[in-house]
């Protein structure tokens, strides 16, 4: 890596972990160039890539502003841990090496955490694209998309954050960096312990980024998603017993475990073990309460065969979704489903 010790520190540092993705990362880099707001710099490394990471990185390396890191496979958190390690600008924004900013990101970005110095965290919209039935957001209407978000919010899904987000430096050293154990959600993970931390998310309310979803296991990504998330609000739990936050984090880790057993459900179903995985769906079926459910249930009764191929076409209807299910707090403090 270029050390560039003896430049002022630049306001923003860009961390761009590359792992199997050398075939979209110039892509990703030439967003980066083409930005409005030019006082950054960028950490890209490459944890043990299976593919050419440093080919793709070296035509950029003329920039002085761009440095390249090379490491063993230690997982995402690991990576960005140690490219963090490497910054030097009190804000830190994420870009994975298959996605693309805006050309107002960084500017925007910036300002929004300049301008409010309690935000620990600035948030945006993004496309999402690639292996995708159609284009969509992000960020949903169905969101709350007030300009500040707080712990409980983000906790019960009032308030979503991209991936792509923005944070101070200072608080991610406070808290201890990625959790480097969290092998899914750990993006999430980082979102609320930041956020117990002090302060509240900014959210600019505009499309700054695309979101790439490269083919794969839908199902097996989504089962591991929730688990993560189990595991995020059994942090909370422990960490902040008897709070408000600690009672919203209890009943949305009810919902995802409910969800988990559908999902898992589902997945059954489709690889080929239908009535065992019908009985589970079936008692499941509060999750699923609408009338094409009801319908789909009937004809499975008669025709079981035709619910693998049903339902792995709905997994791919709905490969690439991003939003999670959005869960509403009740007077009590409960959630419910909407």
């Amino acid at each position: 890596m270029k050390s560039p010790s003896d430049q002022p520190a630049p306001q923003i540092s860009v961390i761009v972990p590359a792992y199997g993705v050398a075939r979209w990362l110039g892509a990703a880099l030439d967003s980066l160039i083409a930005q409005d707001f030019a006082d950054w710099e960028a950490i890209v490394i490459d944890d043990g890539a299976p593919d050419d990471v440093a080919g793709a990185v070296r035509p950029y390396l003329s920039d002085p502003r761009i440095h390249f890191l090379a490491t063993a496979n230690h997982g995402v958190s690991a990576a960005r841990n140690r490219a963090i390690a490497a910054s030097r600008a009190p804000l830190i924004a994420l870009l994975d090496g298959d996605d693309l900013f805006r050309p107002s990101y960084l500017g925007s970005m910036v300002a929004a955490m300049n301008d409010d110095s309690l935000a620990v965290i600035a948030a945006c919209n993004a496309r999402v694209f690639g292996a995708v039935a159609k284009e969509e957001l992000v960020i949903g209407d169905d969101q709350n998309r007030g300009a500040t978000a707080s712990l409980a919010d983000v906790l019960d899904r009032r308030f979503m954050i991209y991936i792509g987000a923005t944070f101070r430096r200072a608080a991610f050293d406070r808290v201890g960096g990625f959790d480097t154990l969290m092998t899914n959600s750990e993006d999430f993970d980082l979102w609320v312990r930041l956020l117990m931390d002090g302060g509240h998310v900014r959210y600019v309310d505009s499309a700054l980024a695309d979101y790439r979803v490269r083919p794969r296991s839908a199902s097996v990504s989504l089962l591991r998603n929730i688990r993560g998330n189990v595991r995020v609000y059994d942090k909370v739990i422990a960490a902040m017993p008897g709070s408000h936050e600690a009672t919203v984090a209890a009943a949305v880790r009810a919902a995802d475990l409910d969800r988990l057993e559908v999902e898992e459900a589902l997945a059954a179903v489709i690889a080929g073990d239908v009535r065992p995985g019908l009985a589970r769906l079936r008692a499941g079926r509060q999750y699923l309460n609408n009338p094409l459910w009801s319908f789909a249930f009937a004809l499975w009764n008669v025709f079981p065969w035709l619910a693998p191929p049903m339902l792995a076409w709905r997994q791919r209807r709905h490969q690439g979704s991003s939003r999670r299910r959005p869960v509403r707090g009740t007077a009590q403090g409960q959630v419910q489903r909407v």
